[in-house]
């Protein structure tokens, strides 16, 4: 199989289902930022390879890409599609929450607004939850406009969440302090 098709060389790509929309679609907005959000999880795991916790966060960072894959096929694939592709449920949602009490329960608690940074990994997912944050902007404007599935928004809402916390997490486990913001400074 080539790589390449040209199909989209006119600014146009294929949905699932087979309908053709602009690469600037709301659709492929939406898509395109999962797809952001979950490199930069690929990259804090490369960045996190032999790191102290890796062996508690990388199976769950590993989860969470698969899931970003299925939310991407998900809104890929619209309402009304013949093409059956897998959908997210609130049970994703909630393994997220399971996996955000798991890491808080090795944190202090938050009493402040921390910076980004930290270890490499940390950064790296700080970023992603950055990414995610914009990939949810999209979704919900998306499902303004068109009927998606009612679980990618709350999802991607719980795996920034989630992902704030790994960040601390991660530099818990390095050692770091956070950095906590001084207004004003």
């Amino acid at each position: 199989m080539k790589i390449y098709t040209r199909t989209g060389d006119a600014g146009d790509t294929a949905l699932f289902g087979g309908a053709r929309v602009s690469k600037s679609h709301l659709r492929i907005e939406a898509y395109g930022t999962v797809d952001e959000t979950n490199t930069f999880i690929g990259l804090a795991r490369a960045h996190f390879s032999g790191a102290p916790g890796h062996a508690v966060l990388d199976p769950i960072l590993a989860r969470l890409q698969a899931e970003l894959f299925t939310l991407g096929a998900d809104l890929a694939t619209p309402a009304d599609a013949r093409a059956a592709v897998p959908r997210l449920t609130e049970a994703h949602a909630q393994a997220i929450e399971a996996d955000i009490d798991r890491l808080e329960a090795d944190l202090p608690p938050l009493k402040c607004f921390i910076l980004p940074g930290g270890t490499t990994t940390a950064a790296t997912l700080h970023t992603a939850r950055t990414v995610c944050r914009r990939a949810e902007r999209r979704t919900v404007e998306l499902a303004a406009a068109e009927p998606t599935n009612a679980h990618a928004v709350v999802y991607l809402n719980r795996l920034s969440d989630f992902l704030f916390v790994a960040a601390r997490w991660v530099n818990r486990q390095a050692g770091i302090a956070e950095m906590r913001w001084t207004p004003g400074a």
